[in-house]
Formats: structure tokens, C-alpha cells, sequence
């Protein structure tokens, strides 16, 4: 354990949100975005195309990292049978909010780590409940206007301007800003690396 808790765990992620939600339990990591097309395949439900964004995350970027630890993350919002990704531009960010509005959906968030190796070491999947109050078109146009949805899943940010938006949630706070913290403190200890060693 000791050998394997002395590896760099990698944070395959460009998010700043899972950044900062990873530093949190104190484990020392490195960022190193990977690059894959994000794109529903077809059949593909929520849990199904998480999971396998995370999982080819994480292996794109253990690819280019031998030797290490990544993590792998994705996020998306699911309202009925849809899946809600990133929103192509405003337009398109304002029409996601406006389908939300007095709605419960479903965030749903999928962790793969990959060993060094370079194969799964295991990967999960959360979802959390949320519901939105109902929105007017300018409390949703003045919300786009700042650019926070443009890169959110769902196209908006429970930990930011979209604070006030939510009626209702059921489930995990971290899962929904993008990591499932728990979660991934539980992988991390069953890997060896958490708690972070101490000492020479």
C-alpha cells in the first residue's frame, strides 16, 4: 500500500469545480485535461453515457500518464429521457433553463480510476435530485448573460448563480458541482492512496 499510496493520482479534468472539490480530502494530484468528443451514442440513458465519458477520460489520460493514478469525471443533467450536456451557446443555454423551470431532473455524475497500469480500477455513478422553482425569462436571461452556463452541464451552476434557483435537492450536494466526494474518498481508500501518507 505504501508504494501505491506514494504514486501521483492525476485528476484527468479540466473543471475547476472538481478541482477543488478533489483538494478537499487532502490527497496531492496533478490536472491534466483529456481531449475526447463528448457525444451521446445512440441508447445511450444518462448512467450509460456518464459512465462512459468518465471511464474514457480516464484512460485517455492514463494513456499519456504510465505509471499513475487518474480519475476520470462526467457530468450531466437528465430531465425525462433527455440528456442534458454542456449548452452550445446562449441561445441554446436559455432554452435548457427554461425546460428546467418548475421541473425535477436528475444530475447524474460518473467516477472511473484507472490504475498504473493503465486499466479500470473501478467506476461508480450518483445522481442527485434537483428541482427549480419556476423561472421568468429575465431572471433566465440575465442568468445567461453572465456566461456561467455556457460550460455547465444543464447549463447552470448550483454552487454559483443558480444558487437561488433550486426548490429542492435530494441527494448529494458535491455530486451535483461535478464530484461525488464521498465517493471518490471511498475509491481512493480501497486504492490505497487515501489517507494521504505521512512522513518521509
Amino acid at each position: 500500500m505504501a508504494a501505491e499510496a506514494s504514486r501521483k493520482l492525476i485528476l484527468g479534468s479540466a473543471s475547476p469545480r472538481r478541482s477543488r472539490l478533489l483538494s478537499k480530502l487532502g490527497v496531492p494530484f496533478d490536472v491534466r485535461p483529456s481531449r475526447i468528443e463528448e457525444r451521446v451514442e445512440a441508447g445511450e440513458d444518462g448512467r450509460m453515457h456518464a459512465t462512459r465519458l468518465a471511464r474514457e477520460k480516464a484512460l485517455a489520460v492514463a494513456a499519456i500518464s504510465p505509471g499513475q493514478f487518474v480519475i476520470g469525471s462526467d457530468t450531466v443533467v437528465v430531465l425525462g429521457e433527455d440528456i442534458l450536456g454542456k449548452p452550445a451557446d446562449r441561445d441554446h443555454a436559455r432554452r435548457m433553463l427554461a425546460r428546467l423551470s418548475g421541473r425535477e431532473h436528475q444530475v447524474v455524475t460518473a467516477v472511473a480510476l484507472v490504475g498504473p497500469d493503465g486499466a479500470i480500477v473501478e467506476e461508480c455513478c450518483r445522481h442527485s435530485d434537483v428541482r427549480f422553482r419556476e423561472l421568468t425569462r429575465e431572471e433566465i436571461a440575465d442568468y445567461v448573460a453572465t456566461g456561467e452556463p455556457l460550460d455547465k452541464a444543464g447549463a447552470y451552476a448550483i454552487q454559483g448563480g443558480a444558487a437561488d434557483f433550486v426548490a429542492r435537492l435530494q441527494g448529494s450536494y458535491e455530486n451535483v458541482v461535478g464530484l461525488p466526494i464521498d465517493t471518490v474518498r471511498d475509491m481512493l481508500q480501497r486504492a490505497g492512496l487515501y489517507p494521504p501518507r505521512v512522513g518521509p
